[in-house]
């Protein structure tokens, strides 16, 4: 779905404002939207691109850590921690589309090679978090990494392969 208007209000909820009961609605949306492409058949995995530790921290949680376990029980997969973070790389918040593509860094755990693995986050804005986590499980052997996405800013998919649900 776009993210504005109540789309916006129900995302930012569930990730600033601790609205973790939204998460299972927003997972049903987006495995609405794997089966409708069939991608349901073609997932090993599901897993998510983690949140910093001081954001994990700050929050209590990391909601794409929350809409992966939901998806994945949905459709009925495992979830597992694929993704670390690499270096010490800030929130992407605030940052410009350079810097965006500059800064997400993630390194895939050894165990990817010849999964299918499904990537989710909740927001896509320039897709720059969602590509650098495909590179990560490329690199690392994943037979095929799908990529979906709760919400997207105009103009954001910049992938091919990145759906997000409507």
């Amino acid at each position: 779905m776009p993210f504005t208007g109540r789309a916006r209000d129900v995302v930012l909820g569930l990730k600033y404002r601790n609205r973790r009961q939204v998460g299972r609605h927003l997972a049903g949306l987006v495995v609405n939207q794997i089966i409708e492409h069939g991608d349901h058949t073609r997932i090993d995995y599901v897993t998510w691109a983690p949140t910093s530790a001081a954001r994990r921290r700050e929050r209590g949680f990391d909601q794409g850590e929350l809409l992966a376990r939901h998806i994945a029980a949905q459709l009925g997969v495992p979830a597992r921690r694929l993704l670390d973070r690499s270096g010490a790389n800030g929130p992407q918040t605030g940052r410009s589309r350079r810097e965006r593509f500059a800064g997400s860094v993630f390194r895939a755990r050894p165990d990817v090679r010849d999964q299918r693995i499904l990537v989710v986050d909740d927001v896509v804005t320039t897709g720059a978090t969602m590509t650098h986590a495909a590179q990560a499980l490329e690199s690392a052997g994943a037979a095929e990494v799908l990529l979906y996405a709760v919400a997207s800013t105009p103009a954001s998919v910049n992938r091919p392969g990145l759906a997000a649900v409507a």
